[in-house]
């Protein structure tokens, strides 16, 4: 041990791995590593994320360490953690730049736009809708017709067309203001919806009177014509509708005519009914012709009825298209002139107006169900009442209590269309 020089450090006595010690002298700082080369990963410029030391701070060379690698092979333990790349850090080797990396998705941009212009217009059609919610509410004009009947199983609209003759005397004798048409729109809750003709001269007996039904409106009053409906059906009436010819050529006008069919020719000079057998596109004017003229046509007063269920139907049917609902400045007109035209019962809605359009129309398609009430004797003379029609109760509340029910299949119905068969 004497012979032995106590400077040098024996070799089992080399620093282990996880220790360092820093160098006494200037000497050993300038010495260099024996450690490779470092890698160009870890170059400053590629290890953004991680602080690389200044000269002055070197690590301390591991001649040591390498020392004892020649007994003991190197851990892996011991590569430098730099090498992994961040988690955030993005890629530099896919040739992005960082002006296009930090610029987001154009897609999104227009996707926003497209959004907000979708808003606005959904905006502008609720307070389109609701304005003209309003403006139809404010301009219904409202009379006192409903019952007191309980409701039934379906909704009942009564639609009549009306004459006013401002106290002038019609051809049957009949002062005031006639219904010459008559029609009950049902709605069942399940099932085709109908609409069903009740002849002009039909025998009802009010107060123990007899008389035609088209003047009980203006001998009885609206309540009275409701009842006398309510009688032959069997269900309750729940809306009412009361159309003045006068304003249905402003209707059909409005909608820029409709189109009618008859097959045969007619030149008719009391109601003004000029026609070419076949279909045509009408206006106002020859719609109202169309609906009123009986004198001319082999059915007479059924016949009309037929024909006023068509004038109607397709005033309906054009009413409720595309064409006319998404055009505001042409569905302005045709509710200025229907609520001209149009008088409804005393809990009418805007909402219960659109289900009657609906019902009208399902009512008059393929699916639907027309045709008139069954009568016994068309031609029924009563004295101080004249020809009358004799209706017949019992087949009548049957046809009505299946409609209502929705338990009738679709097609004509009633003693026109059996006689027709």
């Amino acid at each position: 041990m004497s012979g032995t020089d106590d400077s040098t450090t024996p070799p089992s006595f080399a620093p282990k791995p996880r220790r360092r010690t820093t160098p006494s002298t200037p000497a050993e700082r300038r010495q260099t590593p024996t450690s490779p080369t470092t890698p160009p990963s870890f170059a400053p410029h590629c290890a953004r994320a991680h602080t690389t030391p200044t000269p002055t701070a070197a690590i301390p060379p591991r001649a040591s360490r390498h020392t004892a690698s020649e007994r003991h092979a190197p851990a892996p333990s011991m590569t430098p953690r730099a090498t992994a790349t961040p988690p955030s850090a993005p890629n530099p080797a896919r040739g992005t730049s960082a002006a296009t990396r930090n610029t987001p998705p154009r897609k999104h941009g227009v996707r926003n736009v497209v959004v907000t212009v979708l808003v606005l217009l959904l905006a502008a059609v609720a307070i389109a809708g609701v304005s003209a919610w309003h403006w139809v509410d404010n301009g219904l004009r409202r009379e006192d017709w409903l019952t007191a009947t309980p409701s039934g199983p379906a909704t009942s609209w009564l639609i009549l067309g009306s004459d006013e003759r401002d106290g002038t005397t019609g051809q049957d004798g009949t002062t005031g203001e006639r219904t010459d048409t008559i029609l009950v729109l049902t709605k069942p809750k399940n099932g085709p919806s109908s609409l069903i003709s009740i002849p002009r001269d039909s025998l009802v007996e009010v107060d123990g009177t007899l008389s035609k039904i088209n003047a009980v409106l203006g001998l009885y009053g609206r309540k009275a014509l409701v009842a006398q409906i309510e009688g032959i059906t069997g269900q309750k009436i729940d809306h009412v509708a009361k159309i003045n010819f006068g304003g249905l050529t402003t209707i059909v006008d409005a909608l820029g005519g409709v189109e009618l069919c008859y097959d045969a020719d007619v030149d008719d000079e009391k109601s003004d009914m000029h026609w070419k057998a076949g279909c045509h596109v009408v206006d106002g004017t020859q719609a109202l012709a169309f609906s009123r003229m009986r004198y001319s046509d082999p059915q007479g007063d059924f016949g009309r009825a037929m024909r006023q269920r068509q004038v109607i139907g397709a005033i309906a049917k054009k009413a409720a298209s595309p064409s006319t609902l998404l055009n505001i400045g042409k569905l302005t007109k045709v509710g200025d002139a229907a609520m001209d035209a149009v008088t409804v019962d005393e809990q009418a809605s805007p909402m219960t107006m659109l289900r009657m359009l609906l019902a009208f129309r399902d009512a008059s398609g393929a699916d639907g169900i027309t045709g008139t009430v069954y009568w016994t004797d068309p031609d029924y003379y009563v004295d101080g009442v004249g020809s009358s029609v004799l209706l017949d109760d019992a087949r009548n509340t049957d046809l009505f209590k299946q409609l209502a029910n929705g338990e009738h299949t679709p097609g004509a119905v009633g003693t026109q269309a059996e006689t027709q068969q």
